[in-house]
C-alpha cells in the first residue's frame, strides 16, 4: 500500500482537479470581496447551499470593465485548482460578468457615482463657454461624419471662425490615451479659445473611451472649456458629465459656439442704432446744462473782490478767537498751578510723618499692654500648672508607695504581701522598704 506525503496527495489532487475542471462557468453571488496592495481580487462565489473561493489576478483585473462588489451576483469563468499551503481548492477567474446589467453599463454606473462624489459633475466648478469664440480646436476622427457636420454647420454660420482640427482615435481601447493627450496639446500650444470634444453615435462598446474616468479628469484639467458632443441625442457619457458644456450631436455644438452672421449682423445695427440714440440724448442734457451754468456765472473780478473781503472777516474772526483760545489757556494754566500747590509732595510728605509717628507710639504702647496682660496670663497658668503637679502634693508630706518589682502604684493593702519590697517616693528622696505587716 502506498503512503503519499501530504505534498504528494494534493499536487496529485490538484492535478485531478485541474484535468477534469480546466473551463467552467460558475454563477453566484460575491461575498467577501477584497483587493491588496498587488492588485488581484480575491473574493468567494456562493449560492444558498455552498460557497467556493475565488481569485483573479491583476492581468485578468486589468481587462474588466467594472469593480465587483459584495452582494452583486455574477457569471464566471475559470478553472479550478488547489493553493496547496492550505490545502484549499479555490477558482482561478478569467472572466467576470455582472448578472441582469451588462459590464459596461454597471462600469459606467459605477464610474458616474465616483466621480459625482468627487464633485467632477459640479456645475459651479463649470467655466462659461466665450461668445463668439474666435479659435476653436476641435478633437475627433479627422474622416468621420462628425467633423464634417460640424464644419458644414460653422460654414453655413459664421464662416470667418477658424477651426483647427486635433486628429485623435474615437474607438477602440487605446482612443483615450489618444484623447487625453490631445487635450494636453491644445493645453500646451494651441491659443484657442474653447475646445471640442466630438464623435458620432455607435454602441456602448464604441464610446466607451469617453466613458473612462482618465477621460474626465483631464478634462476638469484643462485650463481652456470645453464642450463634449458625443453620440446622439440620447447618449450621455462621462465626458459629457465632466465637460463644461455638453451638445446633443456634433452639429448641435456648432450651433451652440457660432451664431448665425445675419443675426450677429442685425444685433450690431440694433445696438448702433441704441448708441446713437443715446449719444444724442446725452449731448442735448449737457447742452443744457451748459445754458444752465454760463447763466449762472458771475463777472470774475466780482467773485474776487467777494473773496479778499470774505478772507479779512475770516482772518479778523480767526485773530479774535486765538486770543480768546490763549486767555483762557492762560487761566486754566493758573489754576492748575494752584491745584499743584496744594497737592505738593513736600506737605503730603510732612502729613505722613506726623501720622507715622502717630502710629508707631500707638503701636509700641500697643505691644507694651498686650505683653503685661499675656505675661499675667503665663503667671496665672504657672500657678495652676503648680497646683496641680503631683509633687506639690508630696510637700505637704505625702509620698506615693508602689512595689518594686512591677512598679505597681499601691493604693489599697490587699494588693502588697508581707516581706514584698516596696519603694516609697516622697517630696526629697525615695526609700526601699519591706513590708513586714498588712492591716
Amino acid at each position: 500500500m502506498k503512503v503519499y506525503s501530504v505534498k504528494e496527495l494534493t499536487e496529485e489532487i490538484r492535478q485531478v482537479l485541474e484535468q477534469k475542471f480546466d473551463f467552467v462557468w460558475v454563477e453566484g453571488e460575491i461575498s467577501n470581496f477584497r483587493s491588496p496592495m498587488s492588485g488581484h481580487y480575491y473574493m468567494v462565489l456562493k449560492d444558498e447551499k455552498a460557497q467556493i473561493r475565488a481569485v483573479m489576478f491583476l492581468p485578468k483585473v486589468r481587462l474588466l470593465k467594472f469593480r465587483p462588489q459584495d452582494g452583486m451576483k455574477v457569471i464566471a469563468q475559470g478553472r479550478i485548482s488547489i493553493y496547496e499551503p492550505r490545502g484549499e481548492y479555490q477558482l482561478i477567474l478569467d472572466y467576470l460578468e455582472p448578472l441582469g446589467m451588462g459590464a459596461l453599463a454597471l462600469a459606467f454606473e459605477q464610474t458616474k457615482k465616483k466621480l459625482a462624489a468627487e464633485g467632477l459633475f459640479d456645475e459651479k466648478a463649470k467655466r462659461p463657454i466665450p461668445f463668439l469664440p474666435q479659435r476653436v480646436a476641435v478633437i475627433t476622427s479627422p474622416t468621420g461624419a462628425a467633423i464634417r457636420d460640424f464644419l458644414k454647420i460653422v460654414q453655413r454660420r459664421f464662416a470667418n471662425l477658424e477651426i483647427i482640427l486635433v486628429p485623435a482615435r474615437v474607438q477602440g481601447e487605446e482612443a483615450v490615451w489618444d484623447l487625453i493627450k490631445a487635450i494636453e496639446v491644445v493645453n500646451r500650444e494651441l491659443d484657442v479659445d474653447v475646445i471640442v470634444l466630438t464623435r458620432g453615435g455607435g454602441s456602448l462598446e464604441d464610446l466607451w473611451p469617453f466613458n473612462r474616468e482618465e477621460l474626465a479628469y483631464a478634462i476638469r484639467g484643462s485650463r481652456i472649456p470645453i464642450v463634449s458632443a458625443v453620440g446622439h441625442e440620447i447618449d450621455t457619457t462621462i465626458a459629457d458629465l465632466a465637460a463644461d458644456l455638453r451638445a446633443p450631436t456634433p452639429s448641435a455644438a456648432a450651433e451652440l459656439l457660432v451664431v448665425e452672421k445675419e443675426q450677429v449682423k442685425n444685433k450690431v445695427l440694433e445696438y448702433q442704432s441704441r448708441l446713437r440714440s443715446l449719444m444724442e440724448m446725452r449731448i442735448q442734457r449737457e447742452r443744457e446744462r451748459l445754458d444752465q451754468l454760463c447763466r449762472r456765472m458771475k463777472d470774475p473780478r466780482k467773485v474776487m473782490a467777494d473773496t479778499w473781503l470774505r478772507l479779512d472777516e475770516l482772518t479778523t474772526r480767526l485773530v479774535r478767537a486765538a486770543h480768546l483760545r490763549i486767555k483762557e489757556a492762560h487761566r486754566k494754566l493758573a489754576a492748575e498751578q494752584r491745584a499743584l500747590l496744594l497737592a505738593s509732595p513736600g506737605q503730603r510728605i510732612g502729613a505722613l510723618k506726623e501720622r507715622l509717628i502717630s502710629s508707631c507710639n500707638s503701636l509700641v504702647s500697643g505691644i507694651s499692654g498686650l505683653l503685661q496682660q499675656e505675661r499675667a496670663k503665663v503667671s496665672e497658668l504657672n500657678s495652676r500648672l503648680n497646683d496641680l503637679n503631683p509633687l506639690a502634693v508630696l510637700a505637704r508630706g505625702y509620698s506615693i508607695t508602689r512595689k518594686v518589682a512591677t512598679g505597681e502604684i499601691l493604693t489599697h493593702s490587699k494588693v502588697v504581701a508581707e516581706g514584698e519590697g516596696v519603694e516609697v517616693i516622697l517630696h526629697k528622696g525615695r526609700l526601699n522598704c519591706r513590708v513586714e505587716k498588712v492591716d
